[in-house]
């Protein structure tokens, strides 16, 4: 698996996400192995460069959209998923699906897509303003996490003129997220505050 994920920085971040994921999953009465799991596997595709995530979606014939195809890191979430099924036979739609979830979040995300994503965005190597705060807030109120690191995303981005995926604007109005609205619908991703490259 090691050599899947790659380099010993990205690895160490999975270890870290994998942890996270239990201990939510714990605090809220999801399976632990699923969210280990996914936690472990969600960034399968992340070192692979632009080209080659558009490729890996046209081999696989994956739709992308313009956000896509302008960002392409953003595809890692998605083609990460098909590799976990391809090379280590995971089924469990469940796990696939936050898996996907991960990078962008999403506005109708399962318990296990948000333990996954929030375990991402909170690990411990992350060292943003609040993450402490959203990581003790997670443990209680996923909602409310998802929230703050969805504010906390988009008052980074605003204070910079950039914009977010369309589907991280969905999730910033399904969450409740002042704000949503002013964040125009195409431009960096969320990741790029939470995980810089």
């Amino acid at each position: 698996m090691r050599a899947d994920i790659g380099q010993q920085q990205r690895y160490a971040h999975s270890v870290r996400v994998a942890r996270i994921a239990e201990l939510l999953a714990r605090a809220h009465g999801e399976n632990t192995r699923r969210a280990r799991l996914a936690g472990m596997l969600h960034d399968l595709a992340r070192l692979y460069p632009a080209d080659r995530l558009l490729a890996e979606c046209a081999t696989r014939g994956i739709s992308i959209d313009d956000f896509e195809r302008q960002h392409p890191v953003v595809l890692h979430a998605r083609i990460g998923a098909e590799l976990a099924r391809e090379r280590y036979g995971v089924t469990d739609e469940g796990v696939l699906s936050a898996i996907r979830a991960h990078t962008l979040g999403s506005p109708d995300m399962s318990r296990l897509d948000a333990v996954v994503f929030l375990a991402d965005a909170l690990e411990p190597g992350r060292t943003f303003d609040g993450r402490e705060v959203l990581l003790r807030l997670a443990r209680h109120d996923l909602d409310g996490a998802i929230r703050g690191v969805l504010e906390s995303s988009a008052s980074y981005l605003r204070g910079r003129g950039l914009a977010v995926a369309p589907l991280t604007t969905a999730a910033l109005a399904r969450y409740g997220a002042p704000g949503a609205d002013a964040i125009p619908p195409n431009g960096t991703r969320m990741e790029d505050h939470f995980c810089p490259t």
